[in-house]
């Protein structure tokens, strides 16, 4: 996915225009845009409808318009999807929204990360690990868990852009590295 600058402008603007009217609007314009987002990505004749130019900005607009009264989008949102449409940025939509997500994201003092482990963890395990990661950052984690067999056992985890990595197999590296050196 590349995140343009266009992409993080339009959805600026839009996260801007929502913070006005409060959290709860901001919500809405989420669910609605990540639906028209999911909706690009499963059905391949309702992005190409929408990213042709063959088709006009009306007929672009109307097919929006019946989607939003489905996605729950109000006018606010209805208006921005036709300025996307007049300005031809449809074909961003999925920048925009990846965008407003980290938008909203931030907003709501939430980390996204992913925490790998050799072996899988219990549902309590992967609980308390979130909990006390919590504690340390001090702001709210949605961690991904994931398994991988290849570092061998302990972790690696990523906040945002930074990683640490707490794995055996890190740990011998350094070790071989040492040797290697005569250290």
């Amino acid at each position: 996915m590349t995140d343009s600058s266009i992409a993080r402008r339009y959805a600026r603007a839009l996260f801007t225009l929502g913070r006005k009217t409060g959290a709860a609007t901001l919500e809405e314009y989420a669910a609605a845009l990540f639906a028209l987002r999911d909706a690009l990505a499963i059905s391949p004749d309702l992005a190409r409808v929408l990213h042709d130019p063959v088709f006009t900005v009306a007929e672009k607009c109307s097919v929006l318009e019946a989607l939003g009264g489905k996605f729950g989008a109000g006018e606010s949102l209805l208006n921005f999807w036709r300025l996307l449409a007049d300005n031809n940025r449809l074909t961003e939509l999925a920048n925009i929204a990846a965008a407003f997500g980290a938008f909203l994201d931030e907003e709501k003092n939430i980390l996204h990360g992913r925490l790998a482990t050799a072996v899988p963890l219990s549902a309590e395990q992967q609980k308390a690990l979130a909990g006390e990661l919590q504690t340390k950052t001090g702001r709210a984690l949605a961690l991904e868990f994931t398994v991988n067999p290849e570092i061998l056992g302990g972790v690696v985890l990523s906040l945002g852009d930074q990683v640490l990595d707490a794995s055996l197999r890190a740990q011998l590296s350094i070790l071989k590295d040492t040797i290697r050196k005569g250290e």
